[in-house]
């Protein structure tokens, strides 16, 4: 089986994108763009959505990309696009550690220049809430784009046994 060349991969903060986002980069070869350096600027400020939208789309203009990053709000930017999707939906306590872990240990893979590790209730709302608020719009677009092949990877096993198929 051939690979497809754009690949999306999103899910819950804490669960592994970035880090499995860079390892696929490397393996297949694709270029690699992580959407939370494009989505903010110094200091955590929200880049004007207009301007975020206009990089998204030349993002996703490309003849091959794997792009790692939620951006709900503008999923279907990259969904419609996307050859497959990877949602990313690992345990929240799983998530919560990983998180709390990688905040201590100032790991800044995926993250935008200028906005130094931070942990906020919104966020950590944001990281507890997130399958909830993205599972309806995850079933929409599926609905919208049946022919994006959609895998959930709940757990490691999940992501190995999906590596070992695809690649």
């Amino acid at each position: 089986m051939t690979l497809s060349r754009k690949i999306m991969i999103f899910g819950i903060p804490g669960s592994g994108k970035s880090t499995f986002a860079s390892l696929l980069s490397q393996k297949l070869n694709i270029p690699l763009e992580h959407l939370d350096s494009y989505f903010f600027i110094d200091n955590w400020v929200e880049r004007d959505k207009t301007q975020f939208l206009q990089i998204q789309e030349t993002l996703v203009s490309k003849e091959s990309w794997i792009i790692d990053g939620n951006a709900i709000r503008s999923l279907e930017v990259r969904f419609q696009r996307a050859d497959i999707a990877l949602y990313f939906r690992f345990s929240r306590l799983l998530c919560l550690w990983r998180v709390l872990k990688r905040f201590f240990h100032k790991n800044q893979l995926g993250k935008a220049e200028g906005c130094p590790a931070k942990i906020s209730w919104k966020f950590l709302r944001y990281l507890w809430n997130f399958d909830a608020r993205v599972r309806p719009v995850l079933q929409e677009l599926q609905k919208k784009h049946p022919q994006v092949q959609v895998y959930e990877l709940r757990r490691k096993e999940d992501v190995e046994s999906w590596s070992s198929s695809f690649l």
